[in-house]
């Protein structure tokens, strides 16, 4: 009895048909579609975890850096004659080159890079808790938080293409800044006002289309191996920081009043 149940079960096979039936089956299990969807949604939460959590933690390290340096009294010394150009440029080297050599770079020195970046933008950043009220910094903090949260989300879920949008904000970025550097020679103020009225048009595109692009990088077929996630992870930390302290900067032009 037991004989005959066994050879109904397991089939003479030989060794070489056994593992090529299992090599088969393995395949069928990692090609199949339910198992590809599962990878995706895998690699989609695990990039969105490092590039939301690496934006945060940026932003709290600006925000640290900036509070400490305005408090204590450093900015005078730090940011006063040419420390403040110094800083500008420090930062402009650290972005073009984490941007240019991303692939290059091994993962510890472009995160050492990424924080290095923010803790030097908390520096010139220290200028804003001197010209404003702190009442009012954190006012526009929480509503920049709560718009950017709001764009993120719409450029992450929409199934609009706006790769066009992108397109458009990033030209428009370079009138802002041309129309910026022009003006600096100018001083108007109502150039000023019009021109942070402009950037809040032009990140908050920016915002849903940098949201977007990240989604589509993480949801794509290929595998991602973790250097290459962590690497994409820290490219989208860079440009939702840049979108959110941008978006941050032009609405409390609008909506604050210097000291």
């Amino acid at each position: 009895m037991h004989g005959e149940r066994a050879e109904g079960v397991l089939p003479n096979l030989s060794g070489k048909e056994i593992k090529e039936k299992t090599m088969v089956d393995y395949e069928s299990m990692f090609l199949s579609p339910s198992y590809a969807m599962r990878h995706r949604r895998f690699q989609m939460t695990t990039v969105f975890r490092h590039v939301y959590g690496w934006m945060f933690a940026g932003l709290a390290l600006s925000g640290v850096v900036a509070w400490y340096t305005a408090a204590s009294g450093l900015w005078q010394r730090i940011l006063t004659g040419p420390g403040m150009m110094v800083c500008i440029i420090a930062e402009l080297v650290l972005v073009f080159t984490l941007s240019g050599t991303i692939n290059k770079l091994p993962v510890a020195v472009a995160y050492a890079m990424f924080l290095g970046y923010s803790a030097l933008n908390g520096l010139t950043l220290s200028i804003v808790f001197i010209a404003y009220e702190l009442a009012l910094v954190q006012r526009v903090f929480f509503i920049t938080a709560g718009m950017f949260g709001g764009l993120a989300l719409w450029g992450t879920f929409s199934k609009e293409d706006l790769s066009s949008i992108g397109s458009m904000c990033g030209m428009a970025l370079w009138g802002l800044i041309i129309a910026g550097v022009v003006n600096l020679f100018v001083g108007s103020s109502r150039m000023d006002w019009i021109l942070s009225l402009a950037g809040v048009a032009v990140f908050t595109g920016l915002t849903m289309y940098d949201a977007q692009k990240i989604k589509q990088l993480a949801a794509t077929e290929a595998t991602m191996d973790g250097a290459t996630i962590h690497k994409v992870g820290i490219m989208g930390a860079l440009s939702l920081y840049l979108d959110f302290v941008n978006l941050f900067l032009r609405l409390l032009r609008i909506m604050g009043r210097r000291r």
